[in-house]
């Protein structure tokens, strides 16, 4: 272990009342956090300047390994910023602070570093530069129920795993219960682990991990545990434990429980933090760069679509598809709350009856599911289309959706199940106005007062 990790009460690394990790020289080991913020009494964790770099060949990295072993037992190893043959940087200058009752979410594509930082910072792993100041009792929420003995019983289980994350017998005694009622393991309690299903061994750690109610939570994906209604559970009592001043680092792909349990988000790409600030700021930036491709950008919101053979057409085929704010005009993107048009131009080379068209919105930073579904049948609008050039407007009063990236696919149909022309591949943006929340749709309003 580290000669700067310092432990107080508890002699364990996931549990602690004061823990530094140092890995610059010419450091006090005796300081807690940087000079400007010593007196901040609000500050539970610093993290500054935290890099840690990983070999991606195998015999090169054992190599490394015993070489940094050998150099550390000699006392010769120094901090050093560069990169030998084969590594690269997992974590890369990454600085951050929690507050007493703050969550920061940690937002990234998968290989972004996400994990390895929140392994620093629960003292899993050293960093090679940087320093990490723990003010608390912590605990890791990452690979839920990787811990447990198989062998024993989910009793057994609960009091080994609350013992190392810090609690005495007396305190494991007390929350034994509630552990078991939240976690729902019932009579399965004393049933050896190795019978649980995955999804039961993730719940009694989740239980396990909050019941020791920590002054930080390190929480790595855990809120897929379980159905729909035990993930409600979950981030219920989260929202409890916040109100306790129990402080979050949380890592989740589901934006929606980052925006309720997070105030405040940091943007990994690469390792290095791209933003941080407001978590919705920080989610629009990250879905922005995951499904926008920066040399396409300039196409969106307006689509073209190459001319058919006389062998490919239906007869009726579309010519293009872009937006229109409510002066006429071709924009790129919307913004939450504007009156647009959706155009749609085709050609038709004989004459059609009863022509409708369906229309359907999906956001490209959710995992399926439609936000909008438009049917002109349904709106009792069906067109009678003669030979010739046509342009087909859908008017809509307001933009309901908010900020994100949307896609759009487009069904022409004559006589309600003849399929005319199907147009996909037409993507847009919509950007927030300044009025905008932490709404997942946009609601237009007027605030009034009447006096009586």
């Amino acid at each position: 272990m580290d000669k700067n990790l310092h432990k107080q009460d508890r002699n364990n690394t996931f549990a602690r009342d004061v823990m530094i990790i140092d890995t610059n020289k010419n450091i006090n080991d005796d300081r807690q956090f940087s000079d400007d913020r010593s007196n901040d009494s609000e500050i539970v964790l610093s993290v500054e300047g935290v890099s840690k770099k990983f070999c991606r060949n195998l015999k090169r990295s054992l190599f490394y390994g015993v070489q940094d072993i050998a150099s550390d037992l000699s006392g010769i190893r120094s901090k050093s910023n560069r990169l030998r043959p084969k590594e690269f940087w997992a974590v890369d200058d990454v600085s951050l602070q929690l507050r007493k009752g703050e969550a920061v979410g940690l937002v990234s594509k998968n290989g972004s570093g996400k994990s390895t930082l929140l392994r620093i910072i629960a003292g899993l792993i050293k960093p090679d530069l940087g320093t990490v100041a723990v003010k608390g009792r912590l605990a890791p929420l990452i690979a839920l129920g990787a811990g447990f003995n198989p062998i024993l019983t989910g009793r057994e289980n609960i009091y080994a795993n609350m013992a190392i994350l810090g609690l005495s017998k007396k305190e494991i005694d007390e929350r034994f219960d509630d552990v078991v009622e939240f976690a729902e393991i019932g009579e399965a309690i004393d049933a050896p682990v190795q019978t649980y299903s995955s999804g039961m061994a993730a719940r009694l750690g989740f239980a396990s991990a909050i019941h020791t109610e920590p002054d930080i939570l390190l929480i790595d994906e855990v809120l897929a545990v379980g159905d729909v209604r035990f993930r409600g559970k979950c981030t219920r009592k989260l929202a409890e434990l916040r109100q306790k001043g129990i402080s979050f680092i949380f890592v989740s792909h589901n934006h929606d429980a980052m925006q309720i349990v997070c105030d405040q988000g940091i943007y990994l790409l690469g390792g290095r933090s791209v933003i941080n600030g407001d978590i919705r700021s920080v989610l629009d930036r990250y879905e922005n760069d995951l499904f926008v491709d920066r040399s396409l950008k300039s196409t969106m919101g307006i689509l073209s679509l190459p001319e058919k053979s006389e062998s490919e057409s239906t007869g009726l085929d579309a010519l293009s598809v872009f937006l229109q704010n409510s002066e006429g005009q071709k924009i790129r993107s919307l913004i939450s709350g504007q009156t647009f048009s959706l155009i749609i131009k085709i050609k038709s080379i004989k004459d059609f009856e009863k022509v409708g068209f369906n229309v359907q919105i999906e956001a490209l930073s959710q995992e399926g599911g439609q936000f909008i579904y438009m049917n002109s049948l349904d709106d009792r609008a069906v067109f009678d289309i003669p030979k010739g050039k046509h342009e087909i407007s859908v008017q809509m009063p307001y933009l309901s959706l908010g900020p994100g990236t949307y896609s759009m696919r487009i069904f022409i149909r004559a006589n309600k199940y003849y399929l005319l022309e199907r147009i996909e591949g037409f993507q847009f943006l919509v950007e927030k106005p300044d009025n905008y929340s932490y709404s997942k749709i946009y609601q237009p309003r007027t605030w009034k007062i009447k006096n009586e």
